[in-house]
């Protein structure tokens, strides 16, 4: 037997022992649907090279570790340290989980709009039953994804949140997911549900951080639906551990005239695969889909985007940068499909990538996939290095060469965090993309 063979195995056994000990009773209905995703896993198996999608991904590391679920379920952590993590200046709902897990001693409420809904999913896995049910599980295709299926599997706790009709959220929903060391390598399934009513408005955050350092696989399927006329932030910060492995799939189904923007920093892990699926299956939507990615030693970052038009008179745009040191690898695979019922559709996909090292490497693949005769759609990708006349430039200006280097990265990292509408998470941000610049320090002082 092979080592991913086996390791298939330890997941369907691990999974016997996790249903056995899932909750029973008013979660009932849950049961064909675990059943179903992880029998579709045992005859999907673990993606290879050989399959177009995954071409330049190879995930036997993951297949390989015989990871299992945490064992404990207390959270020994002190709210002092998770201060680091919070926006300054602003009050907002906030729920951490730790190892997947929800810690309500943790967490801190804040006063919502009356119906708004923002909390575990496993508590609204029987309290809000009919809420769910309609939404979970039906848009993440867990039939032709592995790892959406081992999700769907082991789904039993996240983020449920629930905006009505014509309710607007102020601030933003923080969502923070922190892994802690084990002595043996661990998983979690976070599994998140972000639904907004017509004419709603809310801003969502998901944040995934480490607190020291170990092995571990944080494997993430959020569904979002955004009703007609609705308007959705969404913002993903990825930045574990440099041993961690993220895949983390973003499926959005998206009403008339509905407006999401997905925004993506990815700054750690040593193997990540974020996934961006947005469906616009509704007349006059909108959707924008922005993200920066930055690799260093020997980090492996895959961006893999789906954009499908369904309705007519649909408009989206892709904006994807990458910055790549040391050693490390940078995918990204951007596939726009428009469907025979789309005309004017109005399609756009751009992916620049700068590399700063002779041993770094990013394979870009743009693609279109047209079934409507009266679109305009375009795709393009770029790769280079930092402009030496640029650089001389500045120099002449009086900044030193180091200092220079750091601000046009900057710069180029700066045109994704613009894009972003909330102030408080834009300059956590741009504070974030500073530090992790090589001598970032410099650059305080000249930006």
């Amino acid at each position: 037997m092979t080592a991913v063979a086996q390791a298939q195995g330890n997941y369907l056994e691990t999974f016997a022992r996790f249903e056995e000990g899932a909750a029973g009773g008013d979660q009932a209905w849950l049961r064909p649907v675990r059943r179903a995703a992880i029998a579709r896993f045992a005859d999907l198996g673990f993606p290879t090279t050989r399959d177009e999608d995954w071409r330049f991904t190879n995930v036997a590391p993951i297949a390989q570790t015989p990871f299992r679920l945490p064992q404990d379920s207390r959270v020994d952590l002190a709210p002092r340290a998770l201060e680091p993590f919070a926006f300054p200046g602003v009050r907002c709902p906030r729920l951490i989980f730790v190892n997947g897990r929800y810690a309500p001693a943790l967490s801190a409420p804040a006063p919502l709009p009356d119906g708004v809904k923002v909390g575990s999913l496993a508590r609204a896995l029987t309290a809000d039953r009919g809420a769910l049910e309609a939404h979970l599980a039906r848009y993440a295709d867990y039939h032709e994804d592995a790892f959406s299926a081992l999700n769907t599997a082991f789904m039993e706790d996240g983020a449920f949140v629930w905006v009505p009709r014509g309710r607007i959220l102020e601030e933003p929903i923080h969502l923070l997911y922190v892994s802690t060391p084990d002595a043996a390598p661990i998983m979690a399934h976070p599994r998140n549900l972000i639904v907004v009513g017509q004419e709603g408005q809310a801003a969502v955050v998901e944040e995934y951080v480490a607190l020291g350092g170990g092995i571990y696989f944080s494997n993430v399927v959020t569904e979002v639906v955004a009703g007609d006329g609705s308007v959705l932030e969404h913002y993903l910060i990825e930045r574990e551990s440099e041993q961690a492995f993220n895949v983390s799939t973003l499926r959005i189904q998206q009403g008339r005239s509905s407006s999401v923007a997905s925004h993506t920093v990815l700054l750690g892990g040593a193997l990540v695969r974020n996934n961006v699926h947005p469906v616009l299956d509704g007349e006059g939507g909108d959707c924008l889909i922005n993200g920066l990615f930055m690799a260093t030693g020997q980090q492996h970052m895959d961006n893999y985007m789906k954009v499908e038009h369904a309705k007519p008179h649909c408009s989206s745009r892709q904006f994807y940068h990458g910055i790549l040191d040391g050693r490390s690898r940078g995918v990204f695979h951007g596939r726009i499909i428009v469907h025979k019922d789309a005309q004017k559709t109005d399609a756009k996909q751009t992916n620049r990538n700068l590399l700063l090292s002779e041993t770094a490497q990013i394979d870009t693949k743009p693609q279109l996939e047209i079934h409507a005769d009266d679109v305009k759609c375009t795709h393009g990708a770029t790769i280079g290095q930092v402009n030496p006349d640029a650089i001389f430039y500045l120099r002449s200006r009086g900044i030193a060469e180091e200092a220079a280097r750091a601000l046009l990265l900057f710069a180029f990292a700066g045109e994704c965090l613009q894009r972003m509408k909330v102030e408080a998470i834009r300059k956590r941000l741009e504070a974030l993309v500073t530090e992790w610049l090589p001598r970032g320090a410099l650059l305080e002082g000249v930006r």
